[in-house]
């Protein structure tokens, strides 16, 4: 029987030979070959001492020519025998190493049991922060977009100059709330690109409020973007956050405070906020 992981061809076949318990415990071949042997063996030497010798002879011979006599009878038994041993040992030597060799077999079964496990394990646990992620991120979304709502209304409401009615600020949070948490978002875009940079630094970076506002935008979003980079290691949640308006605009808040246009300063509020040039 051939063994190999699923789905992986780069896993060795590993062959699993079955056994009988008791082929493995059954008398073997050349034990009844031996005892056949010496039986016949002593047989005949029993026959050719009493024909030609003679038993009283053997009794009364002395020690030493009996000890030849028994050395020469009983050598072909014992290189008979030693023969046999070796094969014994031989046969098993072989099933140790088959026992061995289905205990690794064992072992990789085990082995692979507890990788596609393991595997399962952290597929479920990816599948779990998912979606824990996924319902955080929609309540940050709603934070963010509340953030640049405040933002919103801090350049276009009646505090700035005004441009945006109290009727379009009111659809525009109505919007917000019907799940569009990035309404306010794409109104900051529109502007960003309207009058050029220097308004655009003054929409993000006008006031301290504005500042205040956009400093809030930019941590909550990086923490977004960190849970989103530890449950998503393809980066598809990831890259879908950066390309979404909050993430452009986190994008464009990033490059108008790294560099601002000439004449501004970060943190320096020596200029009129809501004036286009």
């Amino acid at each position: 029987m051939t063994i190999k992981e699923p789905n992986n061809p780069n896993t060795p076949d590993l062959e699993e030979e079955a056994f009988s318990l008791f082929a493995e415990n059954a008398p073997d071949w050349r034990i009844w070959f031996g005892l056949s042997v010496s039986v016949l063996w002593l047989i005949v030497l029993s026959l050719y001492i009493n024909g030609a010798v003679g038993w009283a002879n053997i009794q009364n011979s002395p020690i030493d020519m009996m000890g030849n006599f028994l050395e020469g009878a009983f050598a072909p038994l014992a290189f008979l025998w030693l023969v046999i041993g070796y094969f014994l040992q031989k046969k098993e030597l072989a099933q140790n190493t088959a026992a061995i060799k289905m205990q690794y077999v064992e072992i990789q079964k085990s082995a692979t049991q507890a990788t596609i496990q393991a595997e399962a394990i952290r597929a479920s646990e990816l599948h779990a922060r998912k979606e824990s992620f996924l319902r955080i991120a929609e309540s940050v979304k709603q934070q963010l977009g509340v953030i640049m709502g405040f933002l919103f209304i801090s350049s276009q409401g009646a505090a700035g100059q005004g441009v945006v009615t109290s009727e379009k600020l009111a659809a525009l949070w109505t919007k917000m709330s019907n799940n569009d948490p990035e309404v306010f978002a794409r109104s900051m875009l529109e502007l960003q690109f309207l009058h050029g940079p220097a308004y655009a630094y003054k929409v993000l970076f006008g006031t301290a409020v504005r500042t205040r506002h956009c400093e809030n935008f930019i941590f909550n979003f990086e923490r977004l973007l960190k849970a989103a980079a530890d449950c998503d290691e393809d980066r598809m949640i990831y890259d879908s956050l950066l390309g979404s308006a909050h993430g452009y605009i986190y994008r464009r808040m990033l490059d108008t405070k790294n560099n601002p246009p000439a004449g501004f300063t970060y943190g320096v509020y020596d200029f009129d906020p809501d004036t286009i040039d």
